[in-house]
């Protein structure tokens, strides 16, 4: 496929003839985009909760791997079908109660892609700060946010080639940096830290390591195995794109781990503000190439936001081209950093708040996808539940409006289990604290599984077991009539 040629499908199921590659081929872009330095942070996050060095090294290395083998095992219907995520999505819920998490979906990517690229001009111009004192903070931040949001624009504009092709090299690039990095500031390592926490620390620092990784890309893992031949191996994709996803920022976070055993203010400054307070701590002259490994990690992630916002959109049923949609998310993305960057003192607290929230949602909408997948797998081809002839036609029947407008049980298994998952959850923003973990003690809230948010991996858990039931109920009910 030519790189350079802005891509022409949409939501439609990618023609064999345009299928190539090899399941490894994906773990280019899920490492590029997982290895932004908000993974330190994420160590010292973990650490937070009350445990050593290895308890947190275990259970931050097992929940990554969870978390990204959800996300492989939604990519193995990318490559069975040629057809992206969202639009997969309409065989458990239905042509018409899709367009709900299709929507939360768009909101969660759209979100994610403004919080990125806004962190990566601010990171910039931080940075810039010491190498150009005189540079005034306001031009620095306009200047970053300005090449940032381009590069992700246009990257995301042309499109699945493209972004395998620079995922790829910004790769190879953060690795080396990364390493150089990590060898400067070994000295500041150590392992002087003890486990406070019982054996609910444990459960919660791998509850908590899911959250802060592969939940917030598991609506977006069919759409980069979709380019994959049909007959590629199911246990490969799911490998790779796991492998991808979680060896390299466990990387960071063991890195995040021993900072906080070794230099404890640093680790709590580098909690609040990773790329900033880790610069403060590096020689002059290696801070160019601190930038761009800074920049370049967030950039990665808000590429693939960007390309699987635009896919969101289509399976909406916004009847306009893939490139036109990723613009419009650009626009998007443009204003939305601007608010954050120019305007708002406080929104972003509130907008990550928010961004949990869709977490939980998002955490339900997998659960449902993944049982209905296995469905499909068990005995011929399933169209939310119901068996289907096992030809390629089906996969066909998911982007006609013709197809069954909603399917109960999956859009209840998700509704329900999206409000327990709510209830479940703590937010540092008051307005938002007052509308979520309704179902939970005081001593809860403020615990370790009120800090872990366990409520995310409990929408995951309600959602499965709750539409396996729905489903089994409705197949004796057809039977039953016949």
């Amino acid at each position: 496929m030519d790189t350079m040629a802005v891509e022409q499908n949409g939501i439609n199921a990618v023609p064999e003839s345009e299928r190539h590659g090899r399941p490894r081929d994906l773990f280019w872009p899920w490492a590029g985009s997982n290895l932004s330095l908000f993974g330190v942070a994420f160590g010292v996050y973990i650490v937070g909760l009350g445990l050593g060095v290895v308890p947190a090294i275990i259970t931050g290395a097992i929940g990554y791997a969870l978390s990204f083998l959800l996300v492989g095992l939604v990519a193995i219907a990318g490559a069975r079908s040629g057809v992206p995520t969202m639009t997969l999505g309409r065989a458990p819920f239905g042509y018409q109660g899709n367009k709900l998490p299709a929507a939360l979906s768009y909101l969660s990517n759209v979100g994610w892609e403004i919080v990125l690229v806004t962190l990566a001009a601010q990171s910039g111009a931080a940075i810039l700060g010491r190498l150009a004192p005189g540079l005034a903070p306001t031009t620095a931040t306009a200047a970053c946010f300005t090449v940032a949001a381009v590069v992700v624009i246009a990257v995301g504009v042309y499109g699945h080639a493209m972004i395998m092709v620079v995922q790829r090299y910004l790769t190879y690039a953060f690795v080396v940096l990364t390493v150089v990095y990590m060898i400067l500031m070994a000295p500041r390592l150590g392992v002087s830290l003890e486990t406070t926490a019982g054996p609910g620390g444990w459960v919660g620092g791998i509850i908590f390591a899911m959250t802060l990784l592969g939940l917030g890309w598991v609506n977006c893992g069919a759409d980069y195995s979709r380019y994959l031949p049909s007959r590629s191996r199911p246990r490969s994709v799911a490998l790779w794109t796991m492998l991808g996803g979680a060896l390299p920022p466990m990387v960071l976070l063991v890195f995040g781990v021993l900072l906080a055993g070794g230099d404890p203010t640093l680790a709590e400054a580098a909690g609040g503000d990773p790329v900033a307070a880790l610069a403060g701590a590096l020689p002059t002259w290696f801070l160019l190439a601190y930038l761009l490994t800074a920049i370049g990690g967030f950039l990665a992630g808000a590429i693939m936001d960007i390309y699987s916002s635009g896919l969101s959109m289509l399976a909406l049923g916004v009847p306009i081209r893939r490139h036109y949609a990723v613009l419009i998310d650009g626009l998007l993305m443009v204003l939305g950093g601007y608010y954050l960057l120019f305007v708002s003192t406080s929104f972003l607290a509130t907008f990550q708040a928010f961004l949990a929230i869709i977490g939980v949602v998002m955490a339900a909408w997998a659960a449902v996808f993944l049982v209905d997948m296995w469905r499909l797998r068990e005995g011929g081809r399933s169209y939310g539940g119901r068996r289907q002839p096992a030809d390629g036609a089906d996969r066909e029947r998911l982007l006609r409006p013709g197809a069954p407008a909603l399917h109960w049980p999956g859009l209840a298994s998700l509704v329900v289990a999206s409000i327990v998952g709510l209830g479940l959850i703590t937010s540092a923003d008051e307005n938002i604290a007052a509308l979520v973990g309704f179902l939970m003690s005081d001593a809860l809230r403020t615990g370790t599984f009120g800090a872990a948010n366990i409520g995310v991996v409990v929408a995951l858990v309600v959602a499965g077991a709750l539409y396996y039931l729905l489903t089994a109920f409705t197949r004796r009910g057809d039977r039953g009539t016949r």
